[in-house]
């Protein structure tokens, strides 16, 4: 599927792509949501989900590697290192 054609999707219909055929990479708090990273083929999606009522509520979606920034540095390496 292409990043265009997710973007045009409904609510609903993002939640089930997301869910069902993206691969969930990592998680990490931010402010008051709990944000999942997904890949999607070509491109990941971030569902950052409300922690009180698990809802999802926005959906950002981006193919440049430099965003996953957030994410490396939760990766433990120390146990690579050695």
């Amino acid at each position: 599927m292409k990043l265009s054609d997710f973007i045009l999707m409904n609510e609903d219909e993002k939640k089930m792509t997301v869910l069902h055929q993206g691969v969930l990479v990592a998680k990490r708090k931010s402010f008051d949501s709990m944000v999942f990273l997904f890949h999607l083929g070509s491109y990941y999606v971030e569902a950052y989900c409300n922690p009180e009522n698990k809802a999802i509520e926005e959906y950002m979606i981006f193919d440049n590697v430099k965003l996953l920034n957030p994410y490396l540095d939760t990766i433990p390496i120390d146990k690579l290192l050695n």
